[in-house]
């Protein structure tokens, strides 16, 4: 798989390419220098031939002289001399070429010296035999010994020429040698040549094989990618366009023109068309943008009416970004017909508006509870005590029993508007967070109840508890409320025993906790051993004014516990019931750390 992708990085391919050019290179220049070698090889075997053609000439001119002298000896008739006669001039002719062919070769000079004086030498033996021939009477013995001593130097010639010759074709053998060991590499870099080429063709093939793949399924992601985003435009009712700020062209989608009730590319995109669909009231707010856009490149998100061709008035919001494309600035932006949800969000502010006046109309109601309607009944009980302290005694039974429920009536209105105003305050009470020692607050709640545990002959057993960032008021509050159930909920006859439990836990070890799974959380447990209820009621009595039990069995107003879960809400807790009848209550509180 690496090797794959390296294989298929530019950066290798581009590797390949420079040492292909360079391998390319060195293969030609080998070719250019073998064929200088064979060119030089041929001339020297064309200046070798040269070299003996001329000595083999010069030889041929000598010895048709001493054959033309032969004859005229014998026949004593001058046509023989013909040769003799022209030998000096084709030989010197001769000596000329070879000079020039030999002109870079000491040696061979040289030779050509010698060889020339040997020649001047056996001409001159000529002349003299010819002249010894017109002497009268002829020296035979002169003669004779003139044409033998001719005949030495003819034989020197001969060998000084032969000795030319071979030296000559060593030069030859040499420089055959060196151009037949340079030309037997040709093979080895040919077939190196045609092999690298093979692997270079091959691998061409494979990458462009793999890069027209590579193209086609490209091209085919983006026509499913672009059908997919114009089907993407339809359904999420939102359009794309482009405006090129140097050339001042915009292209609009398809959709564009649906969203204004047109056909696609029905008319040609640009501001002034687009501007006939704009709500006249808005179209400043589409001009201003775009010479802002123009002006100082920087676009903003705009909001705007538009009219359809069909005349419907729908509501649109534009956003749109500038960005560089190949040395182009573009400036690419959205419309969204967002008509539904502008719509919606009108009617959310009427139901707002709704829900504002309904508080309103709460909180007279809370200040009714809290100061209008305790006037009258602090009056109640101040008749009632007077008519206890005066009139009682004179009541009959039956005015005594109804005293008495109304006396119970008063105190039933009393606390009931106490807790209403109670859990109000969870409500509405400033959050204002202090770190605090919960064991401290746990204290004063048992204060606060001290009559009740003491009447109960209650056992409270408390573990260490946490310092957290709380409401202090409110998590004591939870205390009392809590603690103060278990004593209202004991079993007759039998001393309540309240247990107090803390555990540092995860998130993810408990289902209730719904939020982040990695946070930490105090555990805090309270356990009693009283009544108890089944569990099926467990979510039941954390709603307000919700009673297990009928008032006149267990006096209470149902708040209570829909305070503690308003407390524990409050301090992003939670909080969790279990229990067994005639066993006892936990109520688990979880607090985050």
């Amino acid at each position: 798989m690496y090797f794959r992708s390296i294989l298929q990085s530019s950066f290798f391919l581009k590797i390949i390419f420079v040492v292909s050019l360079f391998i390319l290179i060195f293969i030609s220049s080998v070719s250019y220098k073998h064929t200088i070698a064979l060119t030089e090889s041929t001339e020297l075997l064309v200046h070798s031939y040269k070299i003996q053609i001329q000595l083999d000439q010069v030889l041929s001119y000598i010895i048709d002289a001493e054959t033309g002298q032969r004859g005229f000896i014998i026949s004593r008739d001058t046509v023989f001399l013909q040769p003799y006669n022209s030998v000096r001039e084709k030989v010197n002719k001769s000596f000329y070429l070879l000079n020039t062919l030999i002109a870079d070769h000491r040696q061979q000079q040289y030779n050509l010296a010698l060889l020339k004086h040997l020649i001047n030498l056996r001409l001159v033996l000529l002349t003299n035999s010819l002249e010894k021939i017109y002497e009268i009477p002829i020296n035979k013995n002169l003669l004779d010994k003139n044409l033998l001593k001719g005949k030495n130097v003819m034989e020197l010639i001969r060998i000084q020429i032969n000795k030319m010759i071979d030296l000559e074709t060593v030069y030859l053998k040499k420089h055959q040698d060196k151009y037949e060991h340079e030309i037997s590499f040709t093979p080895m870099f040919t077939l190196i040549f045609l092999l690298f080429s093979l692997m270079v063709f091959i691998l061409s093939y494979i990458k462009i094989n793999e890069d027209l793949l590579t193209l086609e399924k490209t091209n085919e992601n983006f026509l499913i990618t672009t059908e997919s985003f114009k089907h993407a435009e339809e359904i999420g009712k939102f359009s794309s366009w482009r405006w090129n700020l140097d050339t001042n062209k915009f292209i609009f989608s398809d959709n564009q023109y649906r969203l204004l009730g047109c056909k696609p590319q029905s008319f040609e995109p640009s501001i002034e068309n687009f501007l006939e669909f704009v709500h006249p009231n808005d179209r400043h707010i589409v001009v201003e943008g775009a010479s802002q856009v123009s002006n100082n490149r920087h676009p903003s998100n705009a909001f705007f009416r538009i009219i359809r061709k069909d005349g419907e008035l729908r509501y649109f919001k534009s956003i749109a970004q500038i960005t560089d494309f190949h040395k182009k600035t573009i400036l690419i932006g959205i419309n969204s017909d967002i008509t539904e949800e502008h719509l919606s969000n009108i009617a959310l502010e009427e139901k707002n508006r709704e829900l504002i006046q309904s508080n309103a109309e709460l909180a007279s109601f809370n200040h009714i509870s809290s100061h209008d309607l305790q006037e009258p009944l602090r009056k109640i009980q101040t008749f009632i005590s007077r008519i206890s302290e005066k009139e009682l005694v004179t009541m009959s039974e039956t005015g005594k029993d109804y005293f008495a429920k109304i006396q119970t009536s008063v105190n039933r209105m009393r606390i009931l508007i106490d807790d209403l105003l109670l859990f109000s305050r969870t409500n509405k009470t400033e959050k204002v967070f202090e770190k605090t020692d919960l064991n401290v607050l746990l204290e004063s709640a048992n204060q606060d109840l001290a009559h009740a545990i003491e009447e109960k002959k209650a056992f409270i057993q408390a573990s260490q508890l946490p310092t957290l960032k709380v409401i202090p008021f409110q998590i004591q509050q939870l205390f009392i409320n809590l603690i103060g159930n278990s004593l209202k909920y004991c079993k007759p006859d039998i001393s309540p025993i309240i247990k107090i439990d803390c555990d540092k836990i995860n998130a993810n070890e408990y289902s209730i906790i719904k939020t982040d799974t990695h946070k930490k959380y105090y555990k805090i447990s309270i356990s009693d051993n009283g009544l108890g209820f089944e569990q099926k009621y467990a979510e039941n009595i954390f709603i307000l004014f919700h009673r297990l039990h009928h008032i006149t069995e267990y006096p209470g107003t149902g708040i209570g516990l829909a305070i503690c879960k308003k407390i524990v809400e409050n301090h992003k807790g939670f909080i969790v019931a279990e229990s067994k009848p005639n066993i006892g209550s936990t109520f688990t509180i979880f607090l985050p750390e």
